[in-house]
């Protein structure tokens, strides 16, 4: 390889690493900025999980209670949780109610029947509620799929950093393969002007 590649390669690998190293910085930010912001907006609410088996969790089918009861009694801080009480509690009640646009009909229709009116705002808060808890499951997902990246980024720089240490240590190895050999200097009489190989030759032709 030629010095002039050489050093392309070297630029190319250093510039990975600076631009793998910043965006692998950049996806830790976000994640751990997402993950944070969904944690501050559900510890506002203050939302608390029925305790373990409890008599809301034992009211809903197998599955959902299952999901439900391994939060027992936690407050509401992930996104993961946000989920399961989404469609594993509001839904589950939802589910024997009207839809809000049936329900609201009613309201409409019947707009002095208290029960009708409550129905339409219990529908409307649970709906409410439900999306809100999606929504926040929703950016705890991208954060944790930044956190992922971020990590996957961070370990792809360093190999792109090894291979850049490693072409700088190939490059010195064969610069001493190439470095030519140092040929010695003749040995010199005590004269110091003839060598002492040519005095003994010229001592033979004398004689």
């Amino acid at each position: 390889m030629t010095n002039a590649l050489r050093w392309r390669v070297l630029v190319l690998q250093a510039g990975l690493v600076l631009i793998l190293g910043f965006v692998a910085g950049f996806a830790f930010w976000a994640a751990g900025f997402t993950h944070s912001s969904v944690t501050t907006q559900l510890a506002a609410q203050n939302i608390t999980f029925p305790a373990y088996n409890s008599a809301s969790i034992l009211a809903l089918p197998k599955a959902d209670a299952t999901a439900m009861n391994q939060y027992a009694g936690q407050v509401m801080t992930t996104g993961d949780q946000a989920q399961v009480w989404a469609n594993d509690y509001i839904k589950v009640h939802l589910s024997a109610m009207p839809t809000y646009d049936a329900a609201s009909g009613l309201a409409r229709a019947n707009p002095t029947s208290t029960v009708d009116a409550q129905t339409e705002a219990t529908v409307f808060q649970g709906t409410t509620l439900r999306g809100m808890l999606l929504n926040a499951y929703g950016w705890w997902t991208v954060g944790t799929y930044a956190l992922f990246a971020a990590i996957g980024l961070t370990i792809a720089a360093g190999v792109v950093l090894l291979t850049f240490i490693f072409e700088l240590w190939r490059w010195r190895v064969e610069a001493r393969e190439t470095r030519p050999a140092l040929v010695p200097a003749p040995a010199f009489s005590a004269a110091g002007s003839v060598p002492a190989v040519g005095i003994a030759q010229m001592t033979k032709h004398d004689s």
